[in-house]
């Protein structure tokens, strides 16, 4: 069910539910996208969402996209899990090129290409090899900032055992991407990034950032290379009062306003480039961190 596809003989509660899910649509089908791998088992996932909640009393749910993505979310895991009894592959073996054909065969093709590229086929593949669990603790937490807490409820964990899905998963996916740049490389890298931000340097920018880079923090990701480089050059206040460190042993920034440690940025890289900035602005936990001020060029 599409926005046009809402009967206009609805009654007037159901069509103002019906409109509201219609406005969770992109995000949901995002998600599900990146659980399976697949546009029509995500179109199915979403249609899944849509059908629970028209049978479900709305009015005692407070965050109704919260409330979407953990159903979309159960419904993937149960997918997921589905798929792996039957020992079954959504995406076709062979060149990326097939694949990116495999998941693109959905009712809108111009707007499976669009996603497509916005996933990235590389990581598609990844997430291929990590179970239904690591997968979604991975997808939800990393690529949409779900917190762990929701995460376990989702997975019937513990939120601990949730971070560690995620960080399994995040090993993988960075092992199978990664060529392991030393701190040298990385610091020139990150680097160039400061320069470019004090610059306002747009296309110096992109090209540092892997294309479906993410940059996260407390309240909010920003993905793809364009839309972080666009943030980042438009706080050149902030790249002014950076300086090069080490944040929990991984190559970052550190930013001081007045004098004080004001927030962290911590990079982690593919093939040399950008690949997640996580930037902590929570002053309990910037104050948690081991940050270490480095020379310039050099760990």
């Amino acid at each position: 069910m599409s926005e046009s596809e809402v009967p206009n003989d609805l009654p007037a509660e159901k069509e103002f539910l019906a409109r509201r899910f219609e406005s969770h649509r992109p995000h949901l089908r995002a998600v599900a996208y990146r659980m399976l791998g697949s546009s029509a088992e995500a179109d199915d996932a979403v249609q899944e969402a849509w059908f629970r909640l028209s049978r479900t009393d709305a009015r005692q749910v407070d965050n109704l996209g919260g409330w979407l993505t953990t159903v979309v979310g159960r419904v993937c895991l149960d997918m997921l899990r589905s798929r792996k009894s039957r020992a079954e592959e959504p995406l076709e073996s062979g060149t990326a090129t097939a694949r990116v054909e495999a998941v693109s065969g959905g009712a809108d093709p111009e707007q499976d290409a669009l996603l497509a590229d916005s996933v990235g086929v590389a990581l598609l593949v990844v997430l291929e090899t990590l179970t239904p669990a690591e997968r979604l603790a991975f997808v939800l937490h990393d690529l949409f900032a779900v917190s762990y807490e929701e995460v376990a409820e989702i997975v019937g964990r513990s939120p601990v055992a949730a971070r560690q899905l995620a960080s399994r998963a995040r090993r993988r996916v960075q092992g199978a991407e990664a060529h392991d740049a030393d701190l040298v490389r990385q610091r020139e890298v990150v680097d160039a990034f400061l320069a470019a931000a004090r610059e306002g340097d747009f296309e110096a920018l992109v090209e540092l950032l892997d294309p479906d880079v993410v940059a996260r923090t407390e309240v909010g990701v920003t993905t793809g290379a364009e839309a972080v480089a666009k943030g980042a050059s438009s706080f050149r206040h902030i790249a002014a009062v950076s300086r090069p460190a080490l944040v929990d042993g991984v190559t970052g920034l550190a930013v001081f306003i007045d004098g004080r440690l004001d927030r962290t940025l911590a990079f982690t890289f593919v093939r040399e480039r950008i690949a997640v900035i996580d930037i902590v602005l929570d002053a309990a936990r910037v104050a948690e961190q081991r940050v270490t001020l480095v020379d310039q060029g050099r760990p």
